[in-house]
């Protein structure tokens, strides 16, 4: 018996959990060198301590006879579908999503510190190879949709990434959600990236990284014992940082908006995945009153033809967590902007997100419901998702 019956559903927010020679047939030796010694090997992780177990089990007959029964139970390396392609689409099969979208785990993590640290030609090496792994896991499946990265590093650099990673079959375009290093995600060399996704009619997407770079390190330092995260870890969010999650995702559209990238490509699809939707109310009024305030002053301002907030209505699709008021949300910004999203295999997902989801939305119209399980994920992928067999 499937996880969702009788219904489409889509799923805005899925992964891959990359075992240590994910890029290995990708990759040239410099970037599996620099993979490995900068994420699997000195990752302490139990995540990550686990993974020749879990290669056992999943070669297990009695463990994978019960995948089905479990599939929303195993998280992480565990779960079934994990790394396996052949084992995802059974996964798939079992969950009853018209279609994933699949984000990379570890790729994900290290090149947003890479952006920030390595050489533009080492980042963009270790992308490409990233990004064709991904395409690779997701290419025998079309309910698979590959999720391709696209550091914003160097100005020259990232739009011929993102051409690259169209070319070879990528879904979705993802770009860091923390601010670049030395310029802005507006800045205007990044037009030919938002002029080449808005012409292959696929969204550009941020996704959360790295817990510890949300907030300077030295928040932990407070003179009491560390709290482990949810993991029992150290890898993951804690309670402050979690506070701090909007943080970037709202630096990044505050620049996208009001220097005017929604104005120049009207057609561009942005999905904020992962990253939360309590936040979302308060800054759409916010964009509205900082339009107000600096509108008669500011070049840029003038120049929009919509109000700031209307940009949102109309291009930016947002995952609420399955924690958070869902329904207070969809009231308070748009029908038209949250998706349902399962973190599948990550623990943060939960076992049940659709039943949170559903008990959150259960009083809005079937027309709302629809929206917000199928309907805003298909006008956020466009063409990446118009295949009969997985949409509408």
């Amino acid at each position: 018996m499937t996880y969702v019956k009788d219904r489409i559903i889509h799923d805005a927010d899925a992964h891959t959990m990359e075992p240590p020679e994910w890029l290995d047939n990708f990759a040239t030796k410099e970037v599996r060198e620099y993979a490995r010694s900068n994420f699997f090997e000195s990752e302490e992780s139990p995540i990550f301590s686990e993974i020749d177990h879990c290669r056992d089990l999943q070669q297990d007959s009695e463990f994978r006879a019960s995948a089905e029964h479990e599939i929303m139970i195993r998280k992480n390396y565990r779960a079934h579908g994990a790394w396996s392609p052949a084992d995802r689409s059974e996964a798939l099969d079992h969950m009853g999503f018209a279609s994933q979208l699949v984000f990379p785990t570890m790729p994900n993590t290290l090149l947003e510190v890479m952006e920030h640290e390595a050489s533009p030609a080492l980042t963009y090496a270790t992308a490409s190879a990233a990004n064709r792994a991904q395409i690779a896991f997701c290419s025998g499946d079309e309910r698979l949709l590959p999720v391709a990265y696209v550091p914003l590093q160097d100005l020259e650099m990232a739009p011929d990434c993102a051409v690259e990673a169209i070319d070879e079959g990528a879904s979705a375009l993802l770009i860091p959600n923390r601010m670049p290093k030395n310029h802005a995600h507006s800045h205007i060399a990044f037009d030919k990236i938002w002029n080449t996704a808005q012409e292959a009619g696929i969204p550009v997407v941020m996704h959360v990284a790295t817990p510890d770079l949300v907030m300077p390190p030295q928040h932990r330092n407070n003179g009491l014992p560390p709290e482990p995260d949810f993991h029992g870890g150290g890898e993951n969010f804690r309670s402050v940082s979690y506070m701090a999650i909007a943080s970037p995702p709202i630096q990044a559209l505050s620049t996208l908006i009001f220097d005017g990238v929604f104005e120049r490509f009207p057609d561009l699809k942005v999905g904020i995945i992962e990253l939360g939707a309590a936040w979302l109310p308060s800054f759409m009024r916010q964009l509205e009153a900082a339009f107000d305030a600096f509108e008669r002053h500011e070049g840029r301002l003038q120049k929009l033809s919509m109000r700031p907030s209307d940009y949102v209505h109309r291009q930016i699709r947002v995952t609420p967590f399955p924690t958070e008021p869902t329904g207070w949300i969809i009231e308070n910004t748009g029908e038209e902007i949250c998706m349902f999203s399962s973190d599948f295999p990550h623990v943060e997902g939960g076992r049940n997100p659709l039943r949170r989801f559903d008990n959150e939305v259960e009083h809005f119209s079937a027309e709302v419901k629809d929206k917000f399980f199928r309907a805003n994920f298909e006008d956020l992928m466009g063409s990446a998702i118009a295949s009969p067999s997985i949409s509408h």
